[in-house]
Protein backbone atom coordinates (compact mmCIF):
# COMPACT_ATOMS: atom_id res chain seq x y z
CA UNK A 1 0.00 0.00 0.00
CA UNK A 2 0.85 3.53 -1.33
CA UNK A 3 2.22 5.59 2.26
CA UNK A 4 -0.07 8.03 0.53
CA UNK A 5 -3.22 8.12 2.56
CA UNK A 6 -7.04 8.67 1.14
CA UNK A 7 -7.21 11.98 2.62
CA UNK A 8 -4.12 13.26 1.23
CA UNK A 9 -4.97 12.24 -1.95
CA UNK A 10 -8.51 13.34 -2.11
CA UNK A 11 -6.85 17.09 -1.02
CA UNK A 12 -4.61 16.58 -3.85
CA UNK A 13 -7.00 15.36 -6.46
CA UNK A 14 -9.37 18.66 -5.51
CA UNK A 15 -6.70 20.82 -5.78
CA UNK A 16 -6.27 19.25 -9.04
CA UNK A 17 -10.19 19.20 -10.31
CA UNK A 18 -9.69 22.95 -11.53
CA UNK A 19 -8.93 23.95 -15.02
CA UNK A 20 -6.06 26.85 -14.17
CA UNK A 21 -4.72 24.65 -11.79
CA UNK A 22 -3.96 22.02 -13.63
CA UNK A 23 -2.40 23.88 -16.13
CA UNK A 24 -0.27 24.86 -13.66
CA UNK A 25 0.91 22.01 -13.00
CA UNK A 26 1.07 20.91 -16.63
CA UNK A 27 3.51 24.08 -16.92
CA UNK A 28 5.34 23.20 -14.06
CA UNK A 29 6.17 19.33 -15.05
CA UNK A 30 7.41 21.08 -18.66
CA UNK A 31 9.89 23.73 -16.68
CA UNK A 32 11.76 21.43 -14.92
CA UNK A 33 13.36 21.74 -11.65
CA UNK A 34 14.41 25.50 -11.68
CA UNK A 35 10.17 26.16 -11.74
CA UNK A 36 8.72 29.29 -12.86
CA UNK A 37 8.06 33.33 -11.99
CA UNK A 38 4.71 33.15 -10.42
CA UNK A 39 4.35 36.48 -12.91
CA UNK A 40 5.39 34.73 -15.66
CA UNK A 41 2.93 31.93 -14.35
CA UNK A 42 -0.13 34.17 -14.51
CA UNK A 43 1.02 35.63 -17.93
CA UNK A 44 1.69 32.68 -19.79
CA UNK A 45 -1.63 31.64 -18.83
CA UNK A 46 -4.00 34.58 -19.27
CA UNK A 47 -4.59 34.97 -15.74
CA UNK A 48 -5.54 38.21 -13.30
CA UNK A 49 -2.11 37.71 -10.71
CA UNK A 50 -4.15 38.38 -7.74
CA UNK A 51 -6.18 34.78 -8.93
CA UNK A 52 -3.21 33.05 -9.98
CA UNK A 53 -2.22 33.64 -6.35
CA UNK A 54 -5.16 31.79 -4.76
CA UNK A 55 -4.78 28.96 -7.56
CA UNK A 56 -0.91 28.77 -6.36
CA UNK A 57 -1.73 28.81 -2.76
CA UNK A 58 -4.07 26.20 -3.14
CA UNK A 59 -1.02 24.13 -4.98
CA UNK A 60 1.30 24.37 -2.29
CA UNK A 61 -1.12 23.72 0.44
CA UNK A 62 -2.16 20.15 -1.33
CA UNK A 63 1.74 20.24 -1.43
CA UNK A 64 1.85 19.23 -5.25
CA UNK A 65 3.87 22.39 -5.66
CA UNK A 66 7.08 24.05 -3.87
CA UNK A 67 8.42 27.95 -3.59
CA UNK A 68 11.51 29.76 -3.27
CA UNK A 69 11.75 33.36 -3.06
CA UNK A 70 14.71 34.83 -5.00
CA UNK A 71 14.60 39.20 -4.63
CA UNK A 72 11.29 40.00 -5.19
CA UNK A 73 10.33 37.08 -7.35
CA UNK A 74 8.24 33.85 -6.08
CA UNK A 75 9.23 30.89 -7.98
CA UNK A 76 6.93 27.71 -8.23
CA UNK A 77 8.27 24.35 -8.94
CA UNK A 78 6.30 21.27 -8.86
CA UNK A 79 6.99 19.03 -5.99
CA UNK A 80 7.95 15.52 -7.98
CA UNK A 81 8.05 13.59 -4.47
CA UNK A 82 4.73 14.47 -3.74
CA UNK A 83 3.36 13.83 -7.58
CA UNK A 84 5.27 10.73 -7.50
CA UNK A 85 3.70 9.49 -4.18
CA UNK A 86 -0.02 10.26 -5.71
CA UNK A 87 0.36 8.63 -9.14
CA UNK A 88 1.72 5.30 -7.14
CA UNK A 89 -1.36 5.58 -4.58
CA UNK A 90 -3.76 5.84 -7.93
CA UNK A 91 -1.74 2.92 -9.59
CA UNK A 92 -1.72 0.91 -6.89
CA UNK A 93 -5.73 1.36 -7.07
CA UNK A 94 -5.90 0.70 -10.63
CA UNK A 95 -3.54 -2.20 -10.48
CA UNK A 96 -5.51 -3.88 -7.25
CA UNK A 97 -8.89 -3.23 -9.71
CA UNK A 98 -7.61 -4.75 -12.32
CA UNK A 99 -6.28 -7.92 -10.46
CA UNK A 100 -9.68 -8.08 -9.15
CA UNK A 101 -11.02 -8.19 -12.24
CA UNK A 102 -8.74 -10.49 -13.99
CA UNK A 103 -9.91 -13.09 -10.85
CA UNK A 104 -13.95 -12.47 -10.75
CA UNK A 105 -13.18 -11.02 -7.70
CA UNK A 106 -14.96 -7.87 -6.34
CA UNK A 107 -12.36 -4.99 -5.98
CA UNK A 108 -12.12 -3.99 -2.71
CA UNK A 109 -14.34 -0.86 -1.40
CA UNK A 110 -16.98 -2.27 -3.36
CA UNK A 111 -20.21 -4.29 -2.50
CA UNK A 112 -19.88 -7.70 -4.35
CA UNK A 113 -23.99 -8.75 -4.18
CA UNK A 114 -23.93 -5.48 -6.86
CA UNK A 115 -25.52 -7.42 -9.95
CA UNK A 116 -24.74 -5.45 -13.14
Amino acid sequence: MSSLDVSRAVDQLSALAQETRLNVLRMLIKSGSEGVPATEIAERLGVRQNLMSSHLSALVRAGLTRTRREGRRVYHSIDLEATGTLLKFLNEELNSHARADAFGNAPVGTDARRSA
